[in-house]
């Protein structure tokens, strides 16, 4: 084992690393890494984790010895649980401002009042978009995300689209930005930003945007018309995305009632989804037996955003069937927490109810636990990599891009543990997260976030929140009535409304 890992550096040193500046967090408690032959977590204990440049160069454990290269930074680790970064593949950033205005929204609500349809396509300023995109993905950094695929639904001008992007290369998270065709005809707004601007644009972006610059950002397409536009526009969005090579294609799909548009079999009768591109199905709540079959001979991924479609209620009847096929996503994260090991948890817990209703509501008793947390923690990392089709995040191991979160594993909630993946799933929080690297550099280090200027960041957004609340409080709320408009048959109707005053049920004093 020695002896491979100097010739890996020696390697890394021939390639023309040796002038990369190296990092060693000595000593951790415990490295969360991957058995590729297996396919399963592997762990570690009392290793320590060698970064040279933007890659992982070893993995070393205690009783081993590692030549350090020149120039190695060495972060003292113990009681230390080293984990690969997390990976959100759905997420729509410049919404920030939002929180807690739609703290008790519903879908039916949302998509009038807060989508890329609302009103916030002629109220929001570049300057807006710019700094909710920008804090969004600081507060994922923040909280171990370190890779995430935005269906970046701001595009309504090129102003707008391009603060977007800039924000999301300045932010220095590992990002696929989504470039987002729509049709946003209004009567109310004025745009000139047609079909064919929008096109021309994303081209220019594509060449000569602020992400050809960056190591960490890729450019992708978010298009959600398979079922509304004709077969001309779809197929020329398509074809775009092949003749751009984008590094990834995203749409929702929900089924059921919020009807089947952007289902895998509707994207699989234009010939799209058997293709090089990464394909993520954002929630596909109600996603059939073909729609899987469709996915697993395509190697397509569904992104399963658990908080979201409770929130919501479009819910997730049918995912617990195809997790092997599945991530996990935030979705609009101005509603809750843009921690993906939250998510991991949420999900993990109700899939764990879920299969042992099956059994149960047969009057059986389940002798065993139908899911582990090892299971949950590949949806929160490696899923997400095989998602976008990159072997490379969402792994620790050696050669893997250097995206790397160091927990505190003597905090008070996680002291004690015994198996770290438990204790990174069941009983860490944001708070226990001490470092956080992308690519090999520190976007948080000794529980802080490493970015420039973040104070000045901060009172900008803030003041960009606050004019965007105070117009959002003077709108009124819409009237949702009759039938809904996206799906025939369906029509709008009131939920049962929660109330835990003691004495009142739906609005009448009980006997």
């Amino acid at each position: 084992m020695a002896n491979k890992i100097l010739l890996c550096l020696q390697l890394f040193l021939y390639a023309g690393l040796c002038l990369a500046e190296s990092i060693l967090f000595q000593d951790a408690a415990a490295v969360i890494s991957f058995n590729n032959t297996s396919e399963s977590v592997q762990v570690i204990y009392n290793a320590s984790v060698l970064v040279t440049g933007d890659t992982v160069a070893a993995i070393v454990p205690a009783s081993e010895h590692v030549q350090l290269p020149a120039n190695t930074t060495v972060i003292p680790s113990e009681g230390k649980i080293i984990s690969p970064g997390f990976v959100d593949t759905h997420r729509h950033s410049w919404q920030t401002a939002f929180k807690t205005l739609g703290s008790n929204t519903s879908l039916a609500e949302y998509f009038v009042r807060y989508g890329e349809f609302s009103p916030a396509k002629r109220l929001f300023t570049p300057e807006d978009v710019y700094l909710g995109q920008l804090t969004g993905l600081y507060e994922s950094l923040n909280s171990g995300v370190t890779s995430i695929l935005d269906h970046a639904h701001h595009t309504w001008s090129n102003a707008t689209t391009l603060a977007g992007l800039q924000a999301t290369v300045d932010s220095g998270a590992r990002s696929w930005w989504c470039f987002t065709f729509h049709n946003i005809s209004d009567p109310t707004w004025v745009t000139n930003y047609t079909r064919e601007a929008q096109i021309a644009d994303f081209i220019h972006l594509s060449e000569h945007g602020p992400w050809r610059k960056s190591d960490t950002v890729s450019l992708g397409i978010a298009y959600d018309n398979f079922a509304i536009e004709d077969a001309y526009s779809i197929e020329q969005i398509t074809s775009l995305a092949v003749s751009q090579n984008v590094s990834a294609f995203t749409m929702h799909y929900l089924g059921g009632p919020w009807s089947y548009a952007n289902s895998p079999q509707l994207v699989n009768q234009y010939n799209f989804l058997n293709n090089s591109i990464p394909i993520v199905f954002s929630h596909a709540s109600y996603l059939t037996v073909q729609d899987a079959d469709l996915l697993r001979s395509t190697n397509q991924y569904v992104s399963i955003t658990g908080e979201s479609e409770r929130h919501y209620g479009h819910g997730d009847p049918n995912s617990q069937y195809i997790m092997d096929q599945s991530s996990l996503g935030i979705d609009t994260h101005f509603t809750y927490s843009a921690d993906i090991v939250g998510q991991a948890r949420m999900w993990l817990q109700d899939v764990r109810l879920r299969f042992y209703k099956e059994v149960l509501d047969h009057w059986q008793i389940p002798p065993n636990n139908p899911m582990s947390v090892e299971q949950a923690f590949l949806l929160a990392t490696r899923a997400g990599g095989l998602a976008l089709r990159r072997p490379d995040i969402g792994v620790l191991v050696e050669g893997a891009k250097a995206d790397l979160v160091v927990f505190d594993g003597t905090s008070p909630n996680m002291l004690g543990w015994d198996d770290p993946v438990a204790a990174v799933i069941l009983h860490s929080n944001t708070g226990d997260i001490e470092h956080v690297l992308v690519n090999g550099e520190f976007r948080k280090r000794d529980f802080k976030l490493v970015v420039p200027g973040y104070a000045q960041t901060q009172q900008r957004f803030l003041a960009s929140a606050k004019r965007i609340k105070e117009l959002w409080k003077q709108m009124p709320y819409p009237v949702l009535e009759g039938p809904f408009p996206y799906t025939a048959g369906v029509n709008y109707s009131n939920a049962i409304t929660a109330d835990v005053v003691r004495g009142w049920e739906n609005g009448y004093l009980s006997s």
